[in-house]
């Protein structure tokens, strides 16, 4: 699917905003007010840009604080030519985020509302503080509906688009199908656990990926450990088709290997590969102990 995860609609909006941003800072009359809507304009195109790239995640505590905090200085610096803007918090709100930014975001809309009494006027002032926390109300409720909606979908969707990356809760659906398949075909079929830092593990699956077959796939467990689903004829062949991924794997990754036969907890085997001390732990079913 082209646009399986609905990222043209918001790109186009971004695109939209900051041509509209960048036109109100190319006829700004004060400098300060051009620096300020230079820079938003250049977070909305850096954002849309980026935005189908989201596994690269453009999370980090600037990137969030960044348009909260131009706001606040536009709204601060020059209340009388940009008290329009003080309905964008309401916008803002409505972008997934950390409830610490969704805090933080309430607190600056309330300190630039305060800041707008002498302005405004009694009467305005309150009424404007009224409609803002309704609008802003709103956008926290729709906030709180698109993390539910991508909560639930990325426990039943790839964790990335195009690559056979799938969270822990399809691990526990597909080990009842490869049980049923290594039982009904006489296949062996293992799960290798893998263990590495947070930071390794997309260029890992991307090593990964080009050793699975088109019906195997990889899943994220947790920010430190990955599963790998491995189907082969044979136990001699699933051993040369895992020590070719142990290879292209960088040697501080630490593995543990368990057929699905000697499969008992799924828990038990990761806190096992968390305490584990040899790089390779290769768990043998009873009949070989």
């Amino acid at each position: 699917m082209r646009s399986k995860y609905k990222t043209g609609l918001l790109r186009a909006n971004l695109l939209v905003a900051a041509a509209l941003v960048a036109l109100r800072a190319i006829t700004a009359d004060a400098w300060i007010d051009a620096i300020l809507l230079g820079t938003m304009t250049a977070w909305l195109i850096v954002t849309s840009v980026r935005l189908p790239l989201g596994h690269r995640r453009l999370t980090v505590t600037l990137w969030q604080l960044l348009p909260g905090l131009l706001l606040a200085a536009l709204l601060w610096a020059a209340p009388e030519r940009h008290i329009a803007w003080i309905w964008v918090w309401a916008i803002l709100l409505m972008w997934p985020q950390p409830p610490w930014t969704l805090l933080l975001h309430g607190l600056l809309a309330a300190i630039t509302w305060y800041a707008q009494r002498e302005l405004l006027g009694s009467e305005q002032w309150w009424l404007a503080g009224l409609l803002l926390a309704g609008l802003m109300v709103f956008g926290l409720s729709r906030s709180r509906a698109l993390q539910a909606q991508r909560f639930a979908t990325r426990h039943r969707a790839r964790l990335v688009a195009g690559w056979p990356l799938w969270p822990r809760a399809r691990l526990e659906r597909d080990l009842d199908r490869e049980r049923r398949r290594s039982t009904r075909e006489s296949a062996h079929v293992e799960l290798l656990l893998l263990r590495l830092p947070p930071r390794k593990q997309l260029p890992a699956v991307g090593r990964l990926r080009h050793h699975l077959q088109r019906f195997e796939s990889c899943y994220r467990l947790d920010r430190s450990t990955l599963g790998v689903l491995l189907i082969s004829r044979d136990a001699e062949q699933g051993e040369q088709r895992r020590q070719r991924l142990l290879d292209a794997l960088e040697s501080s990754t630490t593995a543990r290997a368990i057929p699905l036969p000697c499969l008992v907890s799924l828990a038990d085997e990761r806190h096992a590969l968390a305490r584990q001390s040899p790089s390779l732990w290769i768990k043998e079913s009873p009949t070989h102990a």
